[in-house]
């Protein structure tokens, strides 16, 4: 991959799968740099910042306390200097209306939290070499769920 730096910006209350998330960027051939943030109040408060840039990605957990991931995503879809951002549902929920519900809100790909760290990396490349590439439209229904394999 090419030398620019991805910035990744991961909204997710779980220590061990940010400390996980961390671990599998740092394997992998890209340079990134990691910002995490426990909770979508937090992470909105980080978003409205008027800074130079916006992360490259957002990887957006769904079951975060004080302000949850759907939340989240429907408030920077709203708002025409986030709406731009990609956002990468990185989640636990199982629950096909969820996936249903965050495609209709734009979000770019929807990811269930793999069960291992190898397909965790295999994944988190995919994305990064998507954004690398420029390659982020917003996909299909059939394309919308990302794996690792």
């Amino acid at each position: 991959m090419k030398k620019n730096k991805i910035h990744i910006l991961l909204a997710d209350d779980d220590n061990d799968d940010c400390r996980l998330f961390q671990e599998a960027l740092n394997d992998l051939p890209v340079e990134t740099e990691l910002i995490t943030v426990p909770n979508g109040e937090q992470l909105m408060e980080l978003l409205s910042k008027k800074r130079k840039r916006l992360p490259d990605v957002l990887f957006l957990d769904l079951n975060m306390p004080r302000k949850n991931g759907f939340s989240s995503l429907g408030e920077i879809k709203r708002n025409t200097d986030l709406d731009q951002l990609p956002v990468i549902i990185f989640s636990t929920a199982t629950e096909e209306e969820k996936v249903k519900q965050v495609y209709r809100d734009a979000a770019h790909y929807y990811i269930r939290k793999p069960a291992t760290f190898s397909e965790l990396k295999n994944v988190i490349l995919k994305v990064l070499t998507l954004i690398r590439d420029k390659n982020m439209p917003l996909p299909t229904k059939e394309n919308f769920e990302l794996t690792a394999d």
